[in-house]
């Protein structure tokens, strides 16, 4: 099969993850969702979404910081064609497809060739290829021209052009095997002794059998805590009944989706908060009225402002840190989420503005 088939043809075992940390992939095998260790960032929850798969929180059950493995666990129904792991080992100059989420870019297929078939890195092996991924691939899949897993995509040297390397697929399936045995979730492998080590026994964050500290058991335990503005920008989104863990996009950042009006909020480093939503895109014709429209609702506006981007029009919120309180904060917040939804379909339905088109994602 060529790239684009095997895409079409498998694209359901795709997965997208998402932590305040940063964004990878991941893709079903039998019942479980495989990704990297690295991506789920020590973590007991994570968002996933897929094509049959709306946003949603599942769980990590295995955490192998050794093979940078992690196994997720979420209620799915099976996709219509399932991959499977290969049957064979990768040769030199082999034809591989890697599929993932670089720089958020959904369902983004690469071609190459197994540019060495063993790279060796510490104690492990890697396939070395060229084919492009990025920061968001890592966890996807690597595949055959047959759409088998040959490996798990899981870094690339930085600054250089089509380095990567991904997890050879005996490795996957051993630590499948070892789990499935072990028969129990919520499981950590040990570096040092390779055991699994139930989280349930865990004391101290020291392994039971050799005794060596588990930084993923510490990371697991303390989990995501929020501090500062951030902390107050997520009480206000709860205080909203905001799903705050479905919304966050990273540490300083979340989208909501309230009717059909998207809103976007995000924390700069340079103390900025900013709330807004692209509402729609300016007419052809009867612009006019839509300005002076514009006009006299921001007149009537508090705490909320129109504006124009090229030819996008926007409903914004805008405060310093230093000046945030969670009162004024929810009044804000809860008006913005309220008067996008509201603003969008006026704009639309009654002055002929153009609905924004949306990337597919989540």
């Amino acid at each position: 099969m060529n790239t684009q088939k095997i895409l079409e043809t498998y694209i359901e075992n795709i997965i997208q993850i998402m932590t305040p940390y940063g964004s990878g992939t991941g893709f079903v095998i039998d019942d479980l969702i495989i990704t990297n260790s690295h991506v789920v960032g020590g973590l007991k929850e994570i968002v996933i979404s897929a094509k049959k798969i709306q946003r949603s929180i599942a769980t990590v059950i295995y955490d192998d910081p050794y093979y940078d493995l992690a196994f997720i666990r979420y209620t799915f129904d099976k996709p219509k064609n399932p991959l499977s792991l290969a049957s064979k080992l990768v040769e030199d100059g082999d034809t591989t497809i890697a599929i993932g989420h670089p720089y958020g870019l959904n369902y983004t297929a690469t071609e190459g060739i197994v540019s060495r078939a063993s790279r060796l890195q510490g104690d492990l092996e890697y396939i070395q290829i060229d084919a492009a991924i990025n920061p968001g691939n890592s966890g996807g899949p690597l595949l055959n021209e047959d759409g088998e897993v040959t490996g798990v995509n899981t870094f690339i040297i930085q600054n250089a052009n089509n380095l990567g390397f991904a997890l050879p697929y005996f490795y996957l399936r051993e630590a499948i095997e070892d789990f499935k045995t072990n028969g129990v979730d919520n499981v950590i492998k040990c570096p040092s002794c390779k055991n699994l080590i139930e989280e349930s026994t865990i004391k101290n964050d020291y392994c039971g059998e050799c005794g060596v500290k588990l930084e993923t058991a510490r990371m697991r335990r303390k989990g995501y805590n929020p501090t500062g503005p951030t902390k107050l920008l997520e009480d206000i989104l709860e205080s909203l009944n905001v799903d705050v863990t479905l919304a966050r996009r990273s540490q300083s950042s979340w989208r909501i989706d309230e009717g059909s009006a998207r809103i976007e909020l995000n924390y700069y480093e340079n103390g900025i908060i900013i709330g807004d939503s692209k509402l729609c895109a300016i007419p052809r014709q009867n612009i006019d009225s839509v300005y002076d429209y514009l006009l006299s609702e921001n007149a009537k506006l508090s705490y909320l402002q129109f504006s124009l981007n090229e030819n996008s029009i926007y409903l914004s919120y805008l405060i310093v840190d230093s000046s945030l309180t969670k009162k004024e904060g929810k009044i804000a917040l809860q008006r913005l989420l309220a008067y996008a939804n509201k603003y969008d379909d006026i704009l639309i339905k009654e002055y002929g503005a153009i609905q924004q088109k949306r990337d597919e994602e989540d």
